[in-house]
C-alpha cells in the first residue's frame, strides 16, 4: 500500500529523515519509536502532505501513485488519514459541518442529513463521547480525550484504508485510550486491508491495535526493526540499551 524509499525531508534548512526507507502492504500493522525529535511526527506529516516540510530526495508511492504532486486533500480522498498529536480547533465551524462536508467530499456526493445524523450518534455512542460535541464549533473547548475521540469518530465516518496515528495515546487517561483504540481495531477488523501506522512512546495502545511490525527511528532513519517484543523491550530498558548491540555491530 505504501512504499517510501529513500526519502529526506528539510524543515528551516535541517535535514530531519536521512534516506528513510518502508514498506507498508495491505492490512498491516507498523509501529514508529524513537527518541523526541527524531522525525516521527515529521514523517507523519510528510506522508500527508504539509508543505513546511521540503521533500529533498526520494519518493513515497500509495497503491503505486506518486504522493508527492498531490496536494493535502487529494491524499485524504485517496484514502489516507492522519490523527494528529494535537487536533486543531476552529471556532465557528462546526464539528457536524466539518463532518459531513468532509464525508461529501470523500464520497464525492451529497450526504443526506438524516443518514448523517445516524452515523454521527451510532459512532458517538461506540465511543462514549457526548453527542452534543457533534454541534459544537470543530474541537473548540474540547479537552484532550475529547479530541482524540473525535479524531476516531472521523475515522468511523471517512473509512480511511490507511490510518496514521501520531501519538493518539498522548494525553489520555486509561479508559479514554481503551476506548479510541478498541473502536480503531474494531474498524480495522471490518476492513481487513486496511493498513494503520502508530508513532508512539508507548506499548500500551498496542495492547488494543496488534502490531506486525515494530520500528526505531534514529537519525532520520530506521536503525531496528522487530515485533511487539520490540516494543516491550524499550518500554523496560530504553532506545540506547535496545541499539547499542547493533550499534557495536
Amino acid at each position: 500500500m505504501l512504499k517510501i524509499e529513500n526519502l529526506s525531508v528539510n524543515i528551516n534548512n535541517k535535514q530531519i529523515l536521512n534516506n528513510f526507507n518502508l514498506v507498508i502492504n495491505n492490512g498491516e500493522v507498523h509501529v514508529i519509536m524513537g527518541p523526541n525529535g527524531v522525525g516521527k511526527s515529521t514523517l507523519s506529516r510528510v506522508i500527508m502532505g504539509d508543505s513546511n516540510y521540503i521533500v529533498t530526495d526520494g519518493s513515497i508511492l500509495f497503491d503505486g501513485d506518486n504522493l508527492l504532486p498531490l496536494s493535502v486533500d487529494e491524499r485524504a480522498k485517496r484514502g489516507i488519514f492522519l490523527a494528529m498529536q494535537n487536533p486543531v480547533e476552529i471556532d465557528g465551524v462546526s464539528n457536524q459541518d466539518f463532518l459531513r462536508t468532509a464525508m461529501s467530499s470523500i464520497e464525492n456526493k451529497q450526504i443526506g442529513l438524516y443518514d448523517f445524523i445516524l452515523s454521527c450518534e451510532k459512532g458517538a455512542n461506540d465511543l462514549s463521547m457526548n453527542k452534543e460535541l457533534i454541534h459544537r464549533s470543530l474541537n473548540t473547548g474540547f479537552s484532550g480525550g475529547e479530541k482524540k475521540k473525535n479524531e476516531v469518530l472521523q475515522i468511523k465516518l471517512l473509512k480511511p484504508k490507511f490510518i496514521i496515528l501520531d501519538e493518539l495515546d498522548s494525553g489520555l487517561d486509561v479508559d479514554s485510550l481503551r476506548i479510541c483504540a478498541e473502536n480503531i481495531w474494531k474498524y480495522k477488523e471490518g476492513n481487513k486491508d486496511t493498513s494503520i501506522l502508530i508513532i508512539t512512546h508507548h506499548p500500551k495502545i498496542l495492547e488494543y491495535i496488534k502490531p506486525d511490525f515494530v520500528h526505531i527511528l534514529e537519525n532520520g532513519k530506521i536503525v531496528k526493526t522487530g515485533d511487539y517484543n520490540l516494543a516491550l523491550d524499550i518500554e523496560k530498558n530504553g532506545y540506547n540499551a535496545v541499539t547499542k548491540e547493533d550499534k557495536n555491530e
